[in-house]
């Protein structure tokens, strides 16, 4: 019997593994609506250095869930979700698929498996951490963390006062860690899911296309993109946007804490570390069919037929 629920694609893979490329074909073979999944992309002015479709490619396939923020501005899992939901809907209501497109794991992981009621954010609760932070440092607010909640302290990083503000906050409201309440899920997603990873089989040709883009980047100007977010004032390198892989690292570069050079080599492997962190992500997924990045054509059958297999049932 065919399954009553609606059908949905995911399409996952570490950074310049060539998802935007298949997606577009997809599109082009099925009848599909491109919903974007990935952190950096939802920022306006962020263009070269997240690697966006281009206007070419957005006019082939519209992306959802693009510029979609400005770079000041936060966005949650808990947000890409109910955003990304709305949009398959609309999607679903035209008769077409939602085809999920993208990087980040964690919005993946939140759209599938729904998210556990987590407290809102407390602004006295936040200023309070920030006084303790300007007092004592982040490193000292991470080991309390660690304290209280051993695997969040463990799975986040000490330079990384956003989630450890986070997670503090969220055992000082609820008297729960985060850990504790991350347990507990959501709704799970109302859909009938297909995912698929892409990937090179070879580590190295993916580290030679990470090289590759980044040098792209350059030469496209993605100097003057991240000048014109730091000249903008309103911005600092703790903000989840200058998080990014290399906007960090350019805007180190601006502000006179390393060459040109060593910002570029620098964003290198701040790629290839993210990639290496969604591959063992996708490692660990459950129900994943892998494609090979250097087999686009097989790559695009495997897709079609795993859909139209699904449909003759």
């Amino acid at each position: 019997m065919t399954n009553p629920l609606p059908k949905a694609i995911f399409l996952m893979g570490p950074t310049a593994s060539g998802k935007t490329d298949l997606a577009i074909a997809l599109r082009k073979t099925l009848p599909v609506e491109i919903i974007s999944v990935d952190s950096a992309l939802i920022y306006r002015g962020m263009d070269i250095g997240t690697a966006k479709p281009t206007a070419d490619e957005l006019a082939q396939a519209p992306h959802r869930l693009i510029d979609i923020r400005d770079p000041s501005q936060a966005y949650s899992a808990a947000d890409f979700r109910d955003d990304a939901l709305t949009a398959m809907a609309e999607i679903v209501a035209q008769g077409k698929i939602p085809l999920l497109v993208g990087g980040t794991m964690l919005y993946f992981k939140a759209l599938l498996e729904g998210l556990s009621p987590l407290p809102s954010a407390d602004p006295e609760v936040r200023d309070a951490i920030e006084k303790e932070a300007q007092q004592q440092g982040w490193e000292a607010l991470h080991q309390q963390l660690c304290h209280i909640d051993p695997v969040a302290g463990a799975r986040i990083h000490p330079n990384d006062p956003q989630r450890i503000m986070r997670a503090l906050e969220v055992f000082r409201v609820s008297g729960h860690t985060l850990t504790a309440l991350t347990e507990k899920k959501g709704d799970p997603l109302p859909y009938q899911v297909h995912q698929f990873a892409i990937t090179p089989q070879d580590r190295g040709e993916l580290h030679r296309r990470i090289e590759l883009r980044f040098a792209k980047m350059v030469e496209a100007g993605f100097e003057q993109e991240v000048r014109t977010l730091y000249e903008r004032g309103d911005l600092h390198p703790d903000l989840p946007s200058i998080r990014c892989v290399g906007y960090r690292q350019m805007w180190d570069y601006l502000a006179g804490r390393c060459t040109h050079e060593e910002a570029v080599y620098r964003g290198i492997c701040a790629t290839r570390q993210l990639a290496k962190r969604q591959i063992t992500w996708l490692r660990g997924w459950e129900n994943v069919t892998w494609l090979d990045s250097d087999s686009p054509s097989l790559s695009l059958q495997t897709v079609t037929k795993a859909l139209a297999a699904e449909t003759e049932t």
